[in-house]
């Protein structure tokens, strides 16, 4: 009964709260809207593909997602890099590394998986990962701004 008695205003401030964020929230988008004005950067497609890097050392993979591409020109070549942020604390702070798109493993993961896995601390991780199967012809290019 105690519990009760303590959780219950816990909850009813969380829902007006939640309530009220709901509303202002609602009241003034078509006026962000109108103006142009993208008040909260909602972007839901920041992570393009989950990906697994050899990190921090050989031997040792980290999961991140790819965010971007950039292509970084040399005297002699180009060289196609991806930036993947690399999650070190629940998504909120990570690593932003530029590697090589050869050096990327694509597993056949979902963005909501690849969530699920860095939350949980790996306790969701499959028994088997195996990469994305590549369909492609002799000397066809697959994008990597693809989305899935």
């Amino acid at each position: 009964m105690t519990g009760c008695v303590v959780l219950f205003p816990v909850a009813v401030t969380f829902f007006i709260t939640w309530w009220f964020i709901e509303f202002v929230d609602g009241f003034f988008s078509p006026i962000y809207a109108q103006l142009g004005i993208d008040i909260f950067d909602q972007n839901t497609t920041a992570f393009k593909e989950v990906a697994i890097i050899r990190h921090p050392r050989v031997g040792e993979y980290a999961f991140g997602f790819i965010t971007s591409t950039v292509v970084l020109q040399k005297d002699n070549e180009d060289e196609e890099l991806c930036s993947v942020f690399v999650p070190t604390n629940h998504l909120y702070i990570g690593d932003i590394l530029l590697v090589n798109s050869k050096d990327i493993i694509r597993p056949n993961l979902s963005i909501r998986e690849g969530i699920e896995i860095i939350v949980s601390g790996g306790m969701t991780m499959p028994q088997t990962i195996s990469p994305q199967e590549k369909v492609t012809r002799k000397g066809e290019i697959v994008p990597l701004d693809r989305i899935i």
